[in-house]
C-alpha cells in the first residue's frame, strides 16, 4: 500500500524540463576575439609572402565562427589590408611599419582566411589573398602632381636600378650586392624628370673588388649566413643629372620554420634582365597567397562559405538590421548599435 501511495505522489510531481543553453552571440568584427584572430592571420600572411611588402590590417570585413566541439572552433575571416613601406624581408615589426598613403599610390589586399582555434591556440587551415593598386583617378584626386606607379620592367626603371646598384657596389667596403627583386617604382616627368625605385638585394660571398675580376663567381651566401637588404634610389636625368642611393643590409635572419625558403637562387644580373618574368608589365607584386592545410580534418577543411565571406551580403544584412531597428519604437535620443560587421577602418578605404 505504501509503495502504491509513493508511486502516485511521484507521478503527480511537476516535471522540470532541461532548458537548453542559449546559443553564443555571433562575434562582431571589432570584438577582441575577432581582432586577435585577425592579428594572427595577418602575421601568417606576411610570414608566408615571398615578394613585395608587408601588409597591415585595415579592417575586418566579416567573421563567422563554427563550433567543432569543446574549445574547438573554425573561424572564417575576410580581411582588408593595406601595403606598408616594409619589405617582406625586413625584420622591422609590423607595428613599426608605415602604411603607404593615398599620395604614395596605396595598394590594397583582400584575404579570406580560415583558422582553427583549438584549446586557445590559432592555426591556419586555408588562405587566399590578392592585392591591387589604387586607381590612378583616385590618386590624382588627392594629389594631382604625384607620380603614379610605373611598370616594374619599364626600361627607365631597369636602368635606374642597375645604375643605383652599380653605384653602391663601387663605393662600399661591404659585400657585393646582387638584385633580388624590384619592389616599387615611379616616374615624375615635370618639372624635372625623376625615376624613383625601391628594390631588395642580397649579399654575396664576394667583395666589390672580387666582383670586378669575375662577377659570375659571386654567389648568394649559404642559408646559415644569408644577409638580405633593401635599397632606395632616385635618379634625375633632367634638367640636370643626379643620383642618390641608400642601401641597408638587415643582417642574418633566422627563417620561420614553416615559412619556407624565400630566395634560394642567385639574384639577377645587374646589367640586364633585372626584372623577374613574373612581374613583367605589372606595377606591384600581387599578394598571391593560397594555402590549404593537407592535414586538416575533413570536417574543418571545406572551402570558404560564400555566405560567410561575401562583402555584399554583409552590407545587405547591415542595412536590413538598421531598417528592422527603425521599426521598433525607441525612446527619444536612442542611438542604435552599429552593425557587427564590417568593422572599423583603421587607416582609409580605397
Amino acid at each position: 500500500m505504501k509503495a502504491l501511495i509513493a508511486l502516485i505522489l511521484l507521478v503527480q510531481l511537476p516535471i522540470h524540463k532541461a532548458v537548453p543553453a542559449a546559443p553564443l552571440a555571433p562575434l562582431g568584427c571589432d570584438d577582441p576575439e575577432s581582432e586577435a584572430a585577425a592579428e594572427f592571420a595577418v602575421n601568417y600572411i606576411n610570414g608566408h609572402s615571398h615578394h613585395g611588402y608587408k601588409f597591415a590590417l585595415n579592417s575586418i570585413e566579416n567573421i563567422r565562427v563554427i563550433s567543432q566541439g569543446l574549445n574547438n572552433d573554425i573561424i572564417f575571416l575576410e580581411l582588408d589590408l593595406l601595403e606598408t613601406t616594409c619589405h617582406v624581408l625586413s625584420p622591422t615589426p609590423l607595428a613599426n611599419c608605415t602604411v603607404r598613403s593615398f599620395a604614395q599610390h596605396a595598394v590594397e589586399g583582400d584575404c579570406d582566411i580560415k583558422l582553427q582555434k583549438l584549446d586557445g591556440k590559432f592555426s591556419v587551415l586555408a588562405s587566399k589573398c590578392h592585392s591591387h593598386a589604387d586607381s590612378s583617378e583616385d590618386v590624382r584626386q588627392v594629389c594631382p602632381e604625384c607620380p603614379l606607379l610605373a611598370s616594374l620592367n619599364n626600361t627607365e626603371v631597369l636602368t635606374a636600378v642597375a645604375t643605383a646598384l652599380n653605384d653602391h657596389n663601387s663605393k662600399t667596403a661591404d659585400p657585393y650586392l646582387i638584385l633580388l627583386e624590384i619592389g616599387r617604382a615611379n616616374i615624375q616627368y615635370e618639372p624635372a624628370h625623376i625615376v624613383s625605385v625601391e628594390f631588395a638585394v642580397a649579399a654575396t660571398n664576394c667583395s666589390a673588388e672580387d666582383a670586378k675580376v669575375s662577377v659570375e663567381a659571386c654567389q648568394l651566401l649559404p642559408d646559415d649566413q644569408s644577409n638580405f637588404g633593401f635599397c632606395t634610389a632616385t635618379m634625375v636625368t633632367r634638367p640636370s643629372q643626379d643620383l642618390r642611393v641608400g642601401c641597408q643590409l638587415y643582417g642574418h635572419q633566422v627563417p620561420t620554420p614553416d615559412a619556407g625558403v624565400i630566395y634560394s637562387h642567385p639574384g639577377h644580373d645587374t646589367s640586364a634582365g633585372l626584372s623577374p618574368s613574373v612581374i613583367q608589365g605589372f606595377t606591384t607584386h600581387n599578394l598571391r597567397l593560397s594555402h590549404n592545410n593537407p592535414f586538416a580534418s575533413e570536417s574543418s577543411s571545406s572551402e570558404f562559405p560564400t555566405s560567410a565571406l561575401s562583402a555584399k551580403s554583409v552590407a545587405k544584412r547591415a542595412v536590413a538590421d538598421v531598417a528592422q531597428h527603425d521599426k521598433v519604437p525607441h525612446p527619444v535620443g536612442f542611438v542604435p548599435p552599429p552593425p557587427p560587421c564590417p568593422g572599423k577602418i583603421r587607416h582609409f578605404k580605397i
